[in-house]
């Protein structure tokens, strides 16, 4: 059972999964929020990857698009691409996203022998390709921000999940 968002210890170096920063942003979690007000404090070292910037990027769009009426929920991907000017028209996701880093939140590059390493993870644990990635990036910190409980796969790593979602 992963530990509870609030109860990372102040000082921890933790990776912060798409999760964490998509419920912020939505408003669907107030302890994801209390979390990046501790990293914004510096209370926490908090870490993440570009490829998790570019899916918090993808999800807020869409969400964005349901929440303007743009389009209905449903095959979001194959109704935005049918629309180019609705994707066009979008912006607040850019905003928020980019607040990411106003946040205090270093986000790392994805290098080639990362991707090489996330093999391993796809291997011994089941994780798909972007969960492999961001397991491969949190392994060197030891814990990992998030609410999606397969990572508690991975046995090299303190989980800190969101209760109230």
């Amino acid at each position: 059972m992963p530990a509870r968002l609030t109860s990372v210890p102040a000082g921890t170096e933790i990776f912060i999964d798409a999760n964490v920063f998509v419920y912020h942003f939505t408003g669907v979690s107030s302890q994801c929020s209390e979390f990046l007000e501790r990293c914004e404090r510096s209370e926490l070292i908090g870490i993440t990857g570009v490829h998790i910037i570019l899916e918090v990027l993808h999800r807020l769009m869409l969400v964005e698009a349901v929440a303007a009426g743009k389009v209905i929920p449903g095959n979001l991907v194959k109704k935005l691409r049918a629309k180019p000017d609705v994707v066009c028209s979008l912006s607040s996701y850019q905003q928020q996203t980019e607040a990411v880093l106003d946040m205090g939140v270093e986000v790392l590059p994805l290098e080639h022998s990362l991707v090489k390493k996330s093999w391993r993870f796809r291997k011994q644990h089941g994780l798909l390709v972007n969960d492999s990635v961001t397991g491969a990036m949190a392994e060197g910190l030891g814990s990992l921000a998030t609410a999606d409980q397969n990572f508690v796969r991975v046995p090299d790593l303190t989980i800190y999940s969101p209760r109230d979602i």
